[in-house]
């Protein structure tokens, strides 16, 4: 038992796992701890925090493909260890700079009538903005190949590691920012900072050592049939014909020497392919994802992106506007946590005894089912929703006021605003929005409406991780080798893609009075999303659809008793 245990944590399996909880843990602190340094230094306005995030979604975007690429064309240890250096590197030089600002801010403010300071601004965005991107290079590589490949032919082995790693991200997304989420309340931003920044070197030392490890017990990593080997061959190729005919090599230089013509031809195409050969890259990256197999399915996770049914600062700052407090909402995350790892035991269950694909469709219904819940929320009492009011009055008021300072200063005057009433109320600790103001909370609010959301967005984490697993083993099993990076660096792009029309979504209607009507939008954007992935499972498996135990075809090599026949 103890030779077991020894291999175990001696595998490259559970060394993968390690470098991965390393990471993401770091990954979770420094994205906690980002947002509330860019409210605390921009005097607890979400302006700077808002640009950042807008900034990160448009480079992953526009880069995905790029990145997916240049995964594809390089040896999978050259680019894990480059990610992995420039993720850490550009975490700790941007704490050290937060550090600096932090400690002199002041002086700061009065040098070149306050440049500098937005020079410091802007170098701390572009550098986490560089950390993000070379996390994506990261994700892609490890979770999208390396996994993979250390799976071997395996792939019920690669489904209860991608549930194992998934488990690991629902863990670390509660942990992670509760312990940075201490340090700071206990010590201070600047604390914050170096803490982070310690970590960061420390956790860089030890995933690069654990990836170099896990390399080594992996032979098959070292084989890639991917674009870098054809580039070489190309530059190998060139070589062996300068090699083989010397006279005629030394010729064309004479000749070149003479004209002076054509080197510089030939500079002008290189230096035009190199210009154009991101934008053909882009391009083609998202025509090989609309051909792939998978797209439908891809684009069905996609749509999921597009809506307001998560924890983040956006349903966070309407259940403070609903008077749930701050300890009620850190118990809803905990139990959305729990309620996502059982999402990932129940795929790897669905997946024995139904296969794949069918998890996927069981995964969307289970998720659908959850969310109407939601819905129905919109309309019992206590909620807000009233269609009467306009979602732009706030928007035009504050284009067309005289003196807008006022209304944006103080949130009393504008008690629909719930960035403005939930999120100050979120500093500065307090528990509910109105703060103990008569005048903002005549009367307490019905919890059942609340109560009704959060449940639904809680029971449909089961639903939604299962379904992510699904289509991720998807793309995993169904892309070539060769085009993975490039396919999933699309697919991020894409998922980034409706989140940020979340986002606009929500600056378009940003009172609580309309947040029903988001709600709705968001349950049809799930819906299409799941029609889009019924559509690809009936393509893939035709008839054979409904016939619950039998293996996908081509997807699947389940293991499960041929005579145990059950329908959906």
């Amino acid at each position: 038992h103890l030779g077991s245990v020894v291999a175990y944590l001696t595998s490259a399996k559970f060394l993968l796992y390690l470098g991965h909880a390393l990471s993401t843990w770091g990954d979770r602190m420094w994205h906690f701890a980002v947002s509330v340094f860019l409210v605390e230094l921009y005097g607890n306005s979400l302006l700077l925090t808002a640009v950042y995030g807008l900034v990160v979604a448009g480079s992953v975007l526009l880069l995905g493909a790029i990145i997916g690429d240049w995964v594809d064309k390089n040896s999978r240890l050259k680019v894990a260890q480059t990610s992995l250096v420039v993720q850490n590197a550009s975490v700790i030089l941007c704490g050290i700079i937060l550090m600096i600002i932090f400690l002199f801010k002041t002086q700061l403010l009065t040098l070149y009538h306050g440049w500098l300071l937005t020079v410091c601004y802007i170098l701390v965005i572009t550098i986490a903005n560089i950390a993000n991107l070379a996390s994506t290079a990261t994700a892609i590589t490890i979770q999208r190949d390396w996994i993979v490949v250390v799976a071997g032919e395996d792939r019920s082995k690669l489904a209860d590691m991608n549930a194992t790693i998934r488990r690991i991200d629902q863990l670390t997304n509660i942990l992670a920012p509760m312990a940075v989420g201490q340090i700071m309340t206990y010590g201070s931003p600047m604390i914050g900072c170096g803490f982070i920044s310690g970590w960061n070197l420390m956790s860089m030392c030890v995933e690069y050592l654990l990836l170099w490890k896990v390399y080594q017990k992996t032979p098959t990593l070292a084989l890639k049939s991917a674009k870098a080997e054809e580039s070489e061959l190309k530059q190998l190729n060139v070589k062996t014909e300068n090699d083989m005919k010397p006279a005629e090599g030394v010729q064309l230089i004479v000749e070149k020497d003479v004209t002076g013509f054509e080197p510089q031809q030939e500079k002008e195409v290189s230096c035009t392919a190199r210009i154009a050969e991101p934008f053909i890259t882009f391009r083609d990256g998202w025509v090989a994802y609309y051909n792939q197999p998978v797209f439908l399915a891809g684009m069905g996770l996609a749509f999921l992106y597009m809506t307001v049914l998560g924890f983040d600062c956006i349903t966070t700052g309407y259940a403070y506007t609903q008077g749930l407090s701050g300890s009620v909402l850190s118990l809803l995350m905990g139990a959305s946590a729990v309620t996502g790892i059982m999402g990932t035991v129940a795929f790897t269950w669905l997946r024995r005894k139904c296969g794949l694909i069918r998890t996927g469709l069981i995964s969307g219904v289970a998720q659908f089912a959850c969310l109407v819940l939601c819905a129905i929320s919109v309309f019992v009492p206590g909620s807000p929703l009233d269609l009467t009011v306009s979602p732009f009055a706030d928007i035009s008021a504050r284009l067309f006021e005289s003196d807008p300072l006022p209304t944006i200063s103080s949130p009393e005057d504008k008690p629909e605003m719930f960035f403005a009433t939930g999120m100050p109320s979120l500093l500065n600790g307090s528990t509910s929005p109105a703060n103990g103001d008569p005048e903002m909370s005549p009367e307490p609010v019905p919890l059942i409406s609340v109560s009704l959301l959060f449940a639904g967005v809680i029971a449909a984490r089961v639903g939604l991780w299962s379904f992510d697993l699904t289509v991720t083993q998807l793309l995993q099993e169904n892309v070539v080798e060769s085009e993975r990076g490039i396919i999933n660096g699309v697919q991020n792009s894409m998922n980034y893609l409706l989140d940020l029309l979340h986002f606009i979504m929500v600056i378009l209607a940003p009172n609580p009075e309309a947040f029903g009507l988001l709600v709705l939008i968001s349950v049809s954007f799930v819906a299409m999303g799941h029609i889009m992935y019924f559509r690809f499972a009936q393509k893939s498996l035709g008839k054979q659809l409904f016939v619950c135990c039998t293996p996908d075809p081509k997807t699947v090599s389940d293991s499960s008793p041929p005579g145990n026949t059950s329908t959906v």
